[in-house]
């Protein structure tokens, strides 16, 4: 305990230290990175923390409005070709890179060349890059093509209509070759972009600063963004320590909710405590995050006597227990329980009056089970739910509540790393997993079960086969009118239910707490950081 304190001590320390070290005089937007940064190249922007920074130091073709509409961002305009396969995206000729040595202190604006360069290297084997597959459609002659210096050309091998989507990603950021060439390696600690704010300092570990863009290209009636001088980024690891600096007012924002503050933040309903509301903002909306459990029903790699391959058996641990109390006492109500299908709300497309999923009913759950087989559970061998410790409380929730009706669980916890390996590798026949939407349309969670993407080496993790499926799911690739793409979607998730290879938990929730000065942070599905349009007032 004593060490322990004695971390902390040392922690706010170096917190406050840091902060000290900002120009008072700035407007100053400060937050807590707790998982920490690897990388500021958006080649490796693959999770959370890296996603945020290079968000706001990088800018692609095309963003995401707060709904997840795609609008303009480097390319002013783009028309696709009837087939599906051609993009032509028209730049704007006014994007300046970010003043660098690399250009000897002066900025340079942005071609179409650089993006042919900045999406070759992402594709490039020796980069290594965790976002290659974004561009697995491309063609595989002259994919990228700069027409002229305002003019880019990307031809895909066959219509993929979630393809502009996937041009949203910090993946798809452009770079100038300059940087690369002096930085090297190192460019991952050097970035140069043409976003809002641009590098001044990172001490891993310790302290990210990032500086207002002068010559940045959007803005709104009130002015051009963004209008915050500074964006100062720390890296406490422990969340409770973040949570009480957040509480003396020393960092602005912060996302989500860890158990050591949940209830002290917020009531049973969700519902921000009451000393709490004069001081604090809660931003919420639906998060594009389904929580699950999977069974792995392939026949082949199943031993012949497990009791998962039996789909009634299956559809009765979907109806055996009461999500709605389990969002309630466990969850303090984040999140919507999972009574529909894998894809989640806020996700265009999803319609709560046409997704058919699972709600408790212990009648329907008994009577599934007789016709299983087991009557009252009687001869069902133990099942073995895997999870992780974080989700721990769940499973065992889940876990009383199916022993009750006859489903004998034994709860089984794994690191996430084995856990994420042996789902790979068809080791475990049940287990708790999630899908976070990489792009915002509901082909990411339903290629999940589309047959030639079984795992290892694609996120089939249930080696869910069916060929009326992949039927719709091959022909929505093909529909570029997206009323239509979306009935097929949801034609798609209702074989998904019916058949059950997996057991939806809930959609999730964004939760964002500011300080009462902080106007403009918004919110949006993909939680993605959007600090351009932030300002930041007087604290009372």
């Amino acid at each position: 305990m004593k060490y322990s304190i004695y971390l902390i001590f040392i922690a706010l320390f170096l917190f406050s230290c840091t902060h000290r070290n900002v120009d008072s005089g700035k407007s100053i937007f400060r937050y807590n990175e707790s998982a920490g940064i690897i990388s500021l190249d958006p080649a490796f922007a693959r999770d959370q923390a890296g996603i945020w920074a290079c968000n706001q130091i990088f800018n692609g073709l095309v963003q995401l409005d707060d709904t997840l509409a795609i609008q303009p961002c480097i390319a002013r305009s783009w028309e696709i070709s009837n087939d599906g396969k051609i993009y032509i995206f028209h730049l704007r000729n006014d994007i300046q890179f970010h003043k660098n040595k690399c250009f000897k202190n002066n900025i340079r604006k942005v071609t179409a060349h650089d993006f042919v360069y900045s999406f070759s290297r992402i594709i490039d084997p020796e980069i290594s890059s965790p976002g290659a597959w974004v561009f697995n459609e491309i063609d595989s002659v002259e994919p990228f093509k700069a027409l002229n210096d305002t003019t880019l050309e990307v031809k895909l091998k066959r219509s993929f209509p979630p393809f502009l989507g996937l041009l949203t990603m910090q993946y798809c950021s452009v770079i100038p070759h300059e940087a690369l060439d002096l930085y090297k390696d190192n460019f991952r600690r050097n970035p140069v972009g043409t976003g809002p704010f641009y590098f001044k300092y990172w001490k891993e570990g310790v302290k990210l600063v990032l500086l207002r863009n002068p010559y940045y290209f959007e803005g709104d009636k009130t002015g051009r963004y963004p209008f915050l001088d500074v964006v100062s980024v720390t890296f406490l690891s422990d969340k409770q320590t973040a949570f009480l600096e957040f509480v003396k007012g020393n960092l602005d924002f912060i996302s989500g909710l860890d158990a050591s503050y949940k209830d002290e933040l917020l009531t049973r309903d969700g519902k921000l405590q009451s000393k709490y509301e004069s001081e604090i903002n809660l931003i919420t909306q639906p998060y594009l995050n389904t929580e699950y459990l999977g069974f792995m029903v392939d026949t082949v790699k199943l031993k012949s006597g497990n009791p998962l391959r039996l789909q009634k058996l299956r559809q009765a641990i979907n109806y055996g227990f009461d999500r709605v109390k389990m969002m309630r006492y466990l969850r303090n109500n984040i999140g919507t329980p999972g009574i529909f299908g894998m894809i989640p709300m806020g996700l265009p497309g999803f319609d709560s009056t046409k997704m058919k999923g699972y709600f408790y009913d212990i009648q329907k759950a008994q009577k599934l089970l007789a016709e299983a087989g087991f009557p009252n559970g009687k001869g069902l061998p133990e099942i073995t739910l895997s999870t992780t410790s974080s989700y721990l409380d769940l499973c065992k929730y889940i876990q009383q509540q199916l022993i009750e009706i006859g489903i004998p669980i034994k709860v089984d916890v794994a690191p996430p790393g084995s856990l994420r390996e042996m789902m790979a590798q068809c080791k475990i026949p049940f287990f708790r997993g999630s899908w976070i939407a990489d792009y915002p349309d509901a082909e990411n969670y339903l290629s999940l079960f589309y047959s030639k993407n079984h795992s290892p080496e694609g996120p089939n993790y249930t080696h869910f086969t069916s060929p009326e499926f992949d039927r719709l799911y091959e022909k929505s690739m093909t529909e570029t009118v997206d009323s239509l793409r979306f009935k097929m979607y949801q034609q798609m998730d209702n074989l998904i239910m019916e058949q059950a290879p997996v057991v939806v938990l809930y959609y999730d929730q964004i939760l964002r707490f500011t300080q009462k000065n902080i106007q403009g942070l918004g919110s949006n599905p993909m939680n993605l950081l959007v600090l351009k349009k932030v300002k930041k007032g007087k604290q009372n």
